[in-house]
């Protein structure tokens, strides 16, 4: 067995932390599922890096998933274009849909934080 130092004791640990900075794509939505549980989601715009050479901006569109009531209340309160932080950790959801099993990977929210309203600059 070998024995581990905390330097590679560092290097094997895990880590799954996700930091969004984006804005909000459109009204978030609330749905009641078959288990009982409240779940809000939205999608959120995060423009890429410009590109040497490049004409259109791109961008990576991001599902988030709240499932704590103090992420869906801030959630709720959100408008399309408002800029937005998310914090959490990616997870793939596994869930029935057209009689079959389907998955899905988010990012499911621990923390929101909204930066700026939309239209304000």
């Amino acid at each position: 067995m070998t024995e581990q130092t905390p330097q590679t004791q560092k290097q094997t640990q895990s880590c799954n932390e996700v930091t969004l900075v984006g804005r909000v794509s459109a009204v978030p939505e609330r749905r009641d599922l078959p288990s009982g549980d409240q779940l809000v989601t939205l999608r959120v715009v995060v423009d890429r890096p410009a590109q040497k050479g490049a004409t259109k901006k791109a961008v990576d569109v991001i599902d988030v998933a709240c499932w704590t009531k103090r992420t869906q209340r801030t959630a709720a309160a959100l408008q399309p274009d408002d800029g937005l932080r998310v914090e959490g950790a990616l997870r793939r959801r596994f869930f029935v849909a057209g009689g079959g099993r389907a998955s899905r990977y988010e990012v499911e929210a621990a923390r929101l934080v909204r930066l700026s309203r939309a239209g304000s600059g």
